[in-house]
């Protein structure tokens, strides 16, 4: 059985280089695969992902020594995983915790979700991010996201799990003064969410089979080595086979869409007093296995 191994896109002097990672080494994945031409990108895996994986995970069993004479992991810098991601779909108030600290009036009867746009907001593990003008309630929320694998419509929760290709850290970068204000019409999700750089994700994918529950994993962020959110993944409202399940319905799923899965509990805006992001500040999240996202705000 092929032991854990984890792909990303780290940055190099030709370049940046699709590897893959296990027991602290990264070993180019082109090389692995017996390819001459280096991978730039993670995303084109995701097009046929079974048959893909399948050679991944025999390219990694038969290629020991090439993560032996390959690059330390400790010393990486990442780049984007995804160059070329398809929708990010967010799931809000989906933590019981972080429903009653916001407060939101009741808890979602169903997935409640809104898109951040991709072309501007995704940004690498170690990309710093601006703080953007005019707003003074820059928050933090450390979030499971789920990247689809195999297209789906109309899923079933039993079988929903088996179209996600992997996981991956993600970090919903939010502005809560339009929240705050409590606007008539609504809440501007443009004005909340989708600011540039307000979706770092990485550094890791980890590809679902080395993920035995994903209602099951420990999340933690901290904002300048002070935890913030310290919870685990089975406190949500709805688990991603009900997410799955429910998106599938409106819409079909394809490789690439990145489902980011609610945060819980720990979030500034819900603290007392609240707190905010400010230039100088650096965040660090993790859950399980899929390494530290790191983010500096400049």
């Amino acid at each position: 059985m092929t032991s854990l191994y984890r792909l990303a896109v780290i940055r190099t002097a030709d370049g940046p280089l699709a590897v893959a990672e296990q027991g602290g080494r990264m070993a180019p994945l082109h090389a692995l695969l017996g390819e001459t031409e280096a991978r730039t990108d993670l995303s084109p895996l995701l097009a046929d992902w079974p048959a893909t994986s399948a050679r991944i995970d025999a390219a990694v069993d038969a290629g020991g020594a090439a993560f032996a004479g390959g690059i330390d992991a400790a010393g990486a810098t990442f780049a984007l995983p995804f160059a070329s991601p398809g929708a990010l779909m967010c799931i809000g108030a989906n933590y019981h915790d972080h429903v009653a600290e916001m407060p939101v009036p009741m808890t979602p009867e169903y997935p409640y979700a809104f898109v951040k746009p991709t072309h501007n907001t995704i940004c690498a593990s170690g990309d710093s991010v601006e703080a953007p003008k005019g707003v003074a309630m820059m928050d933090w929320e450390a979030e499971l996201a789920a990247v689809i694998g195999i297209p789906t419509k109309h899923a079933s929760e039993d079988g929903a799990l088996s179209h996600v290709a992997g996981y991956i850290n993600f970090n919903d970068l939010s502005a809560r003064d339009w929240l705050a204000s409590r606007p008539p019409i609504g809440v501007d999700w443009v004005r909340h969410k989708a600011h540039d750089g307000f979706a770092p994700i990485g550094p890791y994918f980890v590809p679902a089979r080395f993920i035995a529950d994903p209602q099951d994993l420990p999340i933690r962020l901290t904002v300048n080595g002070t935890v913030k959110q310290d919870s685990n993944t089975g406190r949500m409202i709805y688990g991603l086979k009900a997410i799955i399940r429910h998106l599938s319905s409106i819409m079909t799923l394809q490789p690439g869409d990145i489902i980011a899965t609610g945060t819980p509990a720990g979030v500034g805006h819900g603290r007392k007093p609240p707190e905010y992001l400010k230039p100088g500040d650096e965040i660090r999240m993790e859950i399980g296995p899929l390494g530290e996202l790191v983010t500096p705000i400049i």
